[in-house]
């Protein structure tokens, strides 16, 4: 829970910085929202979950 909630506030800033740059134009920035929001109601959501956690997981593991 704490690794999805830590990527979606990442992935928010990315969203925020790339719409302020103009490099993401609104209409498919709303597009794509809409599109993770139906993808996470699918039998999708479940192993795209398992994939991120075991990234973190990897990640952590790993000594910078």
């Amino acid at each position: 829970m704490a690794v999805s909630l830590s990527v979606v506030v990442l992935l928010a800033i990315v969203v925020f910085v790339l719409l302020r740059n103009g490099s993401l134009r609104y209409l498919p920035a709303l597009a794509a929202a809409g599109f993770g929001f139906f993808l996470a109601s699918t039998g999708a959501a479940g192993p795209i979950n398992s994939a991120a956690s075991g990234l973190a997981n990897l990640l952590a593991q790993i000594n910078f």
